[in-house]
């Protein structure tokens, strides 16, 4: 059975900092791409971050040079550390794990950014 269990969303300043974690389990995690999304509300859900099974990274615009994702497929988890933190990054953070024949996806942490 496949699990992605996310945590470390919380509140925080502008400016501040987060790091979530999603441990997985149930399928070959050093094999796949790993990926966070994120939904603000009254939007689509959007890639955020990517990582390849060999540690190459990509981001989305909007966070490229304040967020940073990586992997340790010893603990199967993946982390996504959040830096300089604005109001507009406020959502629900997703943890995808892209496996075939299906996907999966995390509970979801909400990440609040605001003074």
């Amino acid at each position: 059975q496949v699990q992605l269990v996310e945590s470390g969303g919380g509140l925080v300043q502008p400016g501040g900092s987060l790091n979530l974690s999603c441990a997985a389990s149930g399928f070959l995690f050093d094999s796949y791409e790993m990926n966070y999304h994120r939904q603000a509300p009254g939007k689509e859900r959007e890639l955020v971050a990517a990582i390849t099974s060999t540690g190459s990274v990509n981001y989305a615009d909007s966070v490229r040079g304040r967020f940073i994702i990586s992997r340790d497929n010893a603990k199967k988890t993946v982390y996504l550390q959040m830096n300089s933190l604005k109001p507009e990054d406020t959502a629900v953070y997703y943890c995808h794990a892209p496996t075939w024949p299906r996907d999966y996806w995390g509970q979801g942490t909400q990440v609040t950014v605001s003074s």
